[in-house]
């Protein structure tokens, strides 16, 4: 069932304003402590966020993470680190305190109310391929008066009012700095290409070790799939809280557990924590598995424990290009999704021409994959070839790289309105 939608996210934020409106009054009011970060992100302990949260600790900065969930605050317990609930009033006031404060998401990773007057790091998590932010309609649709042209109005200044207090922003790449500027109406300074934290973990180490680190996890998460098992992850994009249009018929699951049962394989099915689809087989089987976000929260370190990805518009074809892994590319609803969501360039430039329009297609193209070693390495030249274009770094050195950024940053705001009232 969909939990999210743009629609409903904006309803809220349009009846919070009053709150909005209070959080801005209390952060001009209440000092913000010289050196105190905060962290948060959209899919609990994980992604960039973490990444970042290790350096920065680890160079004595006193920091908080901000847990939205029971989950969250058990994994911070776990990991020993200090936490807080992000909607409790401790929350509110750890975030207007905080001079430096971490999202993955957006602003209500952490307290949505007191960040104004921080230095806001926005880390994002994934390259874009379908449009993002100022980029695309749908980011400021709403579910109160969904026609209004005033409403939308009144969004987009909220989107670019807020899009223009974060302060960094790292890129990838060139090509991807370009993206982000555009989709947060930021400039040039504010992107510095210093590639993705979150993606450190798939360069650093041999690919023998992150293979097994990788199988480890996958297996402990998973539980079922066999050593030997080849393992196949299906990761759907959100569609806007829509159901995912590929959700396999009975049919097509018969299709899909014949490739896996002859090449040894496990699907493992990771439908989006915003807009999940049913994927229960209508039979029983071993062959299918869950490995959603309530199982792993950050699927990115999985990545090199995996023998393929089926997937459709989402930002783990980036990802599994650092592998690199060999992708079939799966897309029923391609024509409509660049209609209303739209791409940055085209499809078929991340795609190529032979993606699968439904399962059965799909499934086929699996087969040839995990039988034909020249399909395999001709997937993998493919994905080598995607990295080489959106990646400018692959040697593990992201998160120090945006670390320095955001100490640049802070150095250059050490006169000025920033410093006032700092203690």
């Amino acid at each position: 069932m969909a939990s999210f939608s743009f629609g409903a996210g904006n309803a809220r934020k349009l009846a919070s304003l009053p709150l909005y409106a209070l959080g801005r009054v209390a952060t001009v009011l209440i000092p913000r402590r010289r050196d105190s970060w905060v962290f948060g992100c959209g899919v609990g302990i994980a992604d960039g966020a973490l990444a970042l949260w290790n350096v920065a600790v680890a160079d004595g900065h006193p920091a908080v993470w901000l847990v939205g969930s029971a989950r969250e605050a058990r994994d911070a317990a776990d990991r020993g680190m200090p936490y807080a609930g992000k909607r409790s009033l401790r929350g509110f006031w750890l975030t207007a305190r905080a001079r430096i404060v971490v999202v993955t998401h957006g602003f209500g990773d952490v307290n949505r109310y007191g960040v104004s007057g921080a230095f806001i790091v926005q880390l994002w998590h994934g390259i874009p391929l379908k449009r993002i932010g100022l980029d695309s309609a749908e980011t400021v649709r709403s579910g109160i008066l969904p026609r209004s042209k005033a409403v939308r109005a009144i969004l987009r200044r909220m989107y670019r009012g807020a899009a223009r207090r974060i302060h960094v922003l790292p890129a990838a790449s060139h090509l991807v700095r370009g993206r982000l500027e555009s989709a947060f109406g930021l400039p040039d300074e504010r992107v510095p290409v210093t590639g993705e934290p979150r993606v450190d973990v798939l360069s650093l180490g041999s690919p023998e070790s992150r293979r097994s680190a990788a199988r480890a996890a996958i297996a402990a998460a998973a539980g079922q799939a066999e050593p030997t098992d080849r393992l196949v992850l299906y990761a759907p994009t959100w569609r806007d809280g829509a159901s995912d249009p590929a959700v396999p018929s009975p049919a097509e699951w018969h299709a899909i557990v014949d490739v896996l049962n002859r090449h040894r394989a496990v699907l493992l099915v990771r439908s989006h924590p915003l807009g999940a689809g049913e994927y229960a087989p209508s039979f029983a089987t071993d062959r299918v598995l869950g490995l959603g976000s309530d199982v792993v929260p950050d699927v990115t370190p999985l990545l090199p424990g995996l023998d393929a990805l089926v997937t459709d518009y989402s930002s783990l074809a980036f990802d599994a290009a650092l592998v690199p892994l060999p992708v079939v590319f799966l897309a029923p609803d391609v024509d409509a999704y660049a209609r209303t969501r739209g791409f940055y360039g085209s499809y078929a430039d991340v795609a190529g021409g032979d993606w699968a329009a439904e399962w059965t297609a799909a499934a086929r193209q699996l087969d040839v994959l995990l039988a034909d070693q020249s399909d395999r390495a001709r997937r993998i030249e493919l994905s080598q070839r995607l990295s080489a274009r959106v990646h400018d770094f692959r040697d593990g050195g992201n998160t120090r790289r945006v670390y320095r950024a955001i100490l640049a940053g802070l150095g250059e705001q050490h006169s000025g309105r920033f410093t006032k009232g700092l203690r």
